[in-house]
């Protein structure tokens, strides 16, 4: 399991990271999130010891992280840094012998994971000669190849299509599987909301909220339902206790200040004819996030 405790940074006065504490389960995928600025790629920095930090601990299983250990762990970071006249074969080969693979073993599990991830036909072309989504998935390659202990990737996603990031999600999940931490920084809530176990929120160099997507959603949801009808839901604006949030004609959204005043409301539908569906809504990270940052 990968902690950090009070993980602070200074840049001048100007205070980056204030008190950072969060956990990345052993076998979970954890997604970190947050706006520009916010302090995501300085946390990340520092627990792969790219950045010392000014107070504070990163600790993998109970222990102060060493440089042994680091070099258990794969990283991808938002700026691409493989060589753009190497081949994609080559390079990630080269990636895997650095951290100790033998050639044979290197060159197996490169082709191996190149072709999962959609790069299969491209092995022999130079980087810079692939497209920024096929650099992306190059990128995760490099990050992968020498099956890591622990996983951490800022902004995975950017740049891929629908396909390839479905691609990346399966091996991401299957990474994790293995038994590995995955840490991931993403400014997609809707691929985070989908691949997450938990998720941390941070903002202003502070950890905003953090848990399980259920635990945050009962923490900071609005508890809202959804009622459809085949009439119009005019009425409901006028009914105790009830609150709409969004309507339009036989379709609302609403808040009630009770049990007693939503089964009222409820009652009151079912009387007047035609309820299609009556369902709690689904609280989104978006949503969440809004709350807890702005």
């Amino acid at each position: 399991m990968l902690e950090l405790h009070d993980v602070t940074k200074r840049y001048g006065e100007r205070l980056a990271l204030d008190h950072v504490s969060f956990t990345v389960g052993d076998g979970r995928l954890t997604g970190f999130v947050g706006g520009n600025g916010a302090g995501k790629t300085t946390t990340m920095r520092i627990i792969l010891g790219v950045l010392a930090s000014d107070g504070g601990t990163v600790t993998l299983g109970g222990a102060t992280l060493t440089d042994a250990d680091r070099r258990r762990f794969g990283y991808m970071p938002e700026e691409r840094g493989l060589y753009p006249k190497m081949r994609v074969l080559e390079q990630t080969v080269y990636l895997a012998r650095l951290h100790g693979w033998s050639a044979a073993a290197a060159h197996r599990n490169a082709l191996e994971l190149l072709e999962r991830l959609g790069l299969g036909e491209r092995t022999n072309d130079t980087i810079e000669s692939l497209s920024l989504g096929n650099q992306q998935r190059a990128q995760i390659a490099a990050a992968l190849v020498h099956r890591p202990e622990v996983l951490v990737l800022d902004e995975p996603f950017s740049g891929l299509d629908p396909m390839a990031v479905e691609t990346v999600q399966s091996v991401l999940a299957d990474v994790a599987a293995s038994g590995a931490p995955v840490l991931f920084s993403s400014h997609q809530l809707d691929i985070v909301e989908r691949l997450c176990d938990d998720l941390v929120i941070i903002a202003g160099g502070r950890i905003a909220a953090a848990g399980s997507g259920d635990a945050l959603r009962t923490r900071h949801g609005s508890e809202r339902w959804e009622l459809l009808t085949s009439g119009d839901l005019g009425w409901l604006r006028q009914q105790p206790g009830i609150r709409v949030a969004d309507f339009d004609g036989g379709w609302a959204v609403f808040e009630a200040e009770s049990d007693a005043a939503r089964q009222a409301a409820l009652a009151e539908a079912v009387a007047r004819g035609g309820v299609v569906s009556f369902t709690r809504e689904h609280t989104t990270l978006a949503q969440i996030f809004k709350e807890v940052v702005l």
